[in-house]
């Protein structure tokens, strides 16, 4: 199985943490030059010390904060005159704050429209004419499994993840001629800081401690026990290798079996 991604460069966004350093972590372990954008500098450089470089790679950062969507679109073209070919985008950003649909604000879709459509556009727009040169690219949203089967109280959040998803099927029809593939990764209940609030936030609402919520929750997953974010991080490298070139316009769900739909 060809898995080697060296010489090859990838972008990844919201990857100080969580799954977006997960999946910088296993891309570099298969030699790709990985490039973190998020918005602190300080745990940016932190990061980028963490990533594999036994293969020569040379590995840098960004700084931008995906609330300001113009210093998003500045940033990566700034980034291009200095690194122009860029073979692999993940795009990765935190979700809304949760809660019935109906209580959403206006404002709040908007915002988070703005930091997932919009930037995620723009970071495609940015990239892709160097993977068409280059004839190989992917493109691999981190969603949620919401998209195959919505989370009660997390009304905004299932709204935009829809969205993407339907803008990245869109992508991976119009760009697969090229050699370029656009998938999903769907992640379920996983060890990361959003789970955490996830945890509270059930907790406040049921009454019952979070230890409590937590338990109930593994129950409601085949394997019982919640993903980490290395194996969530692992799938998104597979979908990012040479090997996965024919998987395109999909929505691969991390979950450890929970979400019902197939």
């Amino acid at each position: 199985m060809n898995l080697n991604l060296t010489g090859k460069t990838a972008l990844v966004c919201g990857s100080t943490q969580g799954i977006g350093l997960a999946s910088a972590v296993e891309l570099a372990l298969l030699g790709a030059n990985v490039t973190l954008m998020a918005r602190n500098e300080e745990k940016l450089r932190e990061a980028v010390e963490t990533l594999d470089t036994s293969a020569g790679q040379l590995h840098r950062y960004v700084v931008a904060d995906f609330a300001d969507t113009q210093q998003v679109k500045n940033e990566i073209e700034n980034y291009l005159r200095l690194c122009p070919d860029v073979h692999i985008l993940v795009n990765n950003t935190g979700g809304p704050s949760g809660g019935p649909i109906i209580e959403a604000e206006t404002e709040q879709f908007l915002k988070t429209f703005q930091m997932h459509v919009i930037n995620y556009q723009i970071l495609a727009q940015a990239v892709v004419p160097s993977m068409k040169k280059a004839g190989y690219g992917r493109i691999v949203n981190i969603i949620s499994t919401s998209v195959k089967q919505p989370i009660v109280n997390l009304g905004v959040s299932n709204t935009i993840r829809g969205a993407v998803a339907s803008w990245s099927k869109t992508l991976s029809l119009e760009l697969g001629q090229y050699g370029i593939t656009c998938n999903n990764v769907l992640p379920g209940f996983t060890e990361t800081s959003r789970l955490d609030a996830v945890l509270d936030m059930r907790s406040k609402m049921s009454g019952k401690s979070p230890e409590e919520v937590s338990a109930q929750m593994k129950e409601s997953i085949p394997i019982r026990r919640f993903t980490t974010a290395d194996e969530t991080g692992a799938a998104v490298a597979f979908l990012c290798s040479p090997a996965a070139g024919s998987i395109n316009g999909v929505n691969l769900p991390v979950d450890g079996g929970k979400t019902d739909s197939m």
